[in-house]
Formats: structure tokens, sequence, C-alpha cells
């Protein structure tokens, strides 16, 4: 019983001995892993994050140190060497010798830019034309237009067998498109019929007026004027005349300056009688008659007709022209 309450005894010493060996063993434990947690979370925050730079791609378990080691190593390597990267492209494109000749080249589109202001003014004027009715004979820049051989050939063989007695004279050459290639000086307009003063024109101007005074002029002035006799004597006021229509300073170039119109002031009768040209429009006579009629039968050889009834300008005369329009298109008035 003794032995028996010996070893029972003994048994719960030694057990209170382990038990207080695990208690030390567990306390001993917990206390190297708190020294240890102490000792890992003191480096991070003072000494470790200055070698970290330099040996970060050694380093890599801590956690925490790691993630503030990244933060300033892409700050100071992506965000300073991308920038400089960039910039130093575009420096050496601006930089380059292209780079210079932009900035003149901006000049030269500048001076365009100055170009419209100027329009208003006096700048648009040697750009950009002016519309004839605008311009001045010196600012058109026109030129004389040439005649054909054969076809001025054939005109003046025309003249030759109406009768009209011409002769023909240098070329005429004025500026500024004012001139006639091949002109001619007409001193009888038909056979008897005088044409004073004599005309310079184109043989096509000399040729209608041949054919209005043969067709319609000299039958008009029988069957309105019997009592005058004939027509001995066609008075005209201009022939060639380097000059604007009208006289103007600005506007559309004269048939005159071109050799293509004559100017009829009147007509001289064999008995005296001298019918001129002026507003008949109300005139009720046989004369008033005849002048409107000789007016609008003009329409038949000339493509432009004027009467004293067209405007002011035209008040004493009757202008007549050859000029050639787009479709065969004639003027009368």
């Amino acid at each position: 019983m003794q032995r028996k309450t010996l070893s029972c005894v003994v048994s719960s010493h030694e057990y209170e001995e382990l038990d207080a060996l695990r208690k030390l063993s567990t306390l001993a434990i917990l206390l190297a892993a708190t020294a240890f947690l102490a000792g890992a979370r003191l480096p991070p925050q003072g000494p470790l994050p200055q070698p970290r730079p330099d040996a970060a791609p050694v380093t890599s378990p801590d956690a925490p140190s790691s993630k503030e080691a990244e933060p300033p190593a892409p700050e100071e390597v992506p965000a300073p060497q991308p920038k400089p990267d960039v910039k130093e492209p575009e420096a050496p494109a601006a930089s380059q010798t292209p780079a210079p000749q932009a900035a003149p080249a901006k000049p030269e589109p500048a001076e365009p830019m100055q170009g419209p202001p100027l329009p208003p003014g006096t700048a648009e004027s040697p750009q950009t034309p002016k519309p004839p009715a605008e311009q001045t004979l010196e600012e058109q820049h026109l030129t004389i237009e040439p005649e054909s051989e054969a076809e001025y050939a054939e005109c003046t063989a025309a003249l030759q067998a109406l009768g009209v007695v011409f002769k023909e004279t240098p070329r005429i050459d004025d500026g500024n498109g004012c001139g006639i290639d091949k002109p001619i000086i007409v001193s009888e307009a038909l056979p008897g019929i005088a044409l004073k003063p004599e005309a310079t024109m184109r043989c096509p101007a000399a040729l209608a007026l041949a054919r209005w005074m043969k067709e319609s002029v000299i039958p008009a002035a029988s069957a309105a004027l019997p009592e005058q006799g004939r027509i001995t004597t066609v008075n005209q006021a201009t022939s060639y005349m380097c000059r604007l229509r009208n006289g103007a300073g600005t506007g559309k170039i004269s048939e005159h300056a071109r050799g293509n119109a004559i100017d009829i002031a009147s007509f001289h009768f064999e008995k005296g009688e001298e019918v001129t040209v002026r507003s008949r429009r109300e005139d009720s006579t046989l004369t008033g008659a005849f002048q409107r009629t000789v007016s609008a039968a003009g329409c038949l050889y000339f493509t432009t007709v004027l009467d004293p009834e067209s405007d002011a300008a035209h008040e004493t005369h009757f202008h007549l022209d050859v000029i050639e329009r787009k479709g065969g298109y004639r003027y009368c008035h």
C-alpha cells in the first residue's frame, strides 16, 4: 500500500515538473516569437529603406518593406525617364533646321492673310482683277485681234464688187488693245456716195455699211423722199478711235477702238437737203419714217444698232458695229 502510495506521489510530482517545463517552454517560445516579431518590425522603419533601393532585387521577403521601396522606385525611374525621352524627340524636331524654316513659313501665309484686309483698299485690284466695268483701258491688258489673210482677201473682193472706194493702210497699234490688224480707209461707201470724212475701219465693218446703204438706205430714201433726189454723202462722226465705250474712263473697250464701228450723223441729198439723225420717235413725217426704217434695217447687217432713242450718248447719230457675240446674238435699239 505504501509503495503504491509512493509511486502515485512520485508520478504526480513528475507530472507537476513536466507541466512546469511545458509552461516554461511555452513561455520561452512566446518570448522568442515576441522578440522575433519585434525585431522584424524595426528594420523596415529605419535602416531597411536605405539599403532596399540598392538591394531591392536581392531581398523580397518582407512585404511591408517592398511596398515602401516600390513607390519611390517607379516615381524616380519611370517619371523622369519618359519625360526627358518625350521632350528630347520634340526638341530635336523643333530645333533642327526645318524649325527655323517653319518660322519664316508662317509669315508667307501671313502675307495672303494680309491680302484679304487690303483688297477693299488697294490689294484686291492687282491680285484679283476688277470687273471690266471698273477697269481702265490700261488695266484690261487687251491685245489686237489678228485677221485671217483668206477672210481679208474675200472681204476686200466683195467691197470691190460693190464699187466701194477704199485703200489699204499699215497695221494700227495704239497700245492697250487699240488697233486694227488689217485696216482700210474708205472714201466712198458706194459709187457716187462719199463718206465724209474718210473712215478708217476693218473690212467687215465697211462691207456691212455698203450693203446697208445699197439694200436699205437708198431704197428707203427713194420711197420716202423722192423729191430730194439721190443720196450723195454720208457724214460720219466717228470711225476708228482708241477709247472705251461712250468715252468713259472705265468699262469695256469700244468697238471703235477695234475698227468694228462707225457712227452715222446725217445723209446729204442731191437737191441740197440733209437729213440729220436725231430723236424722231414722235416724228410723223416721211423723214421720220425714213430714219426709223433705216435704223430698224441696220440690224440686218450690223450686230449692234444704237439710235437716238437708245440713250443720251447716241441722240445725234446711229452707232453701228459688227462685234461678234455668242450664238449670233444682236443688239438693236
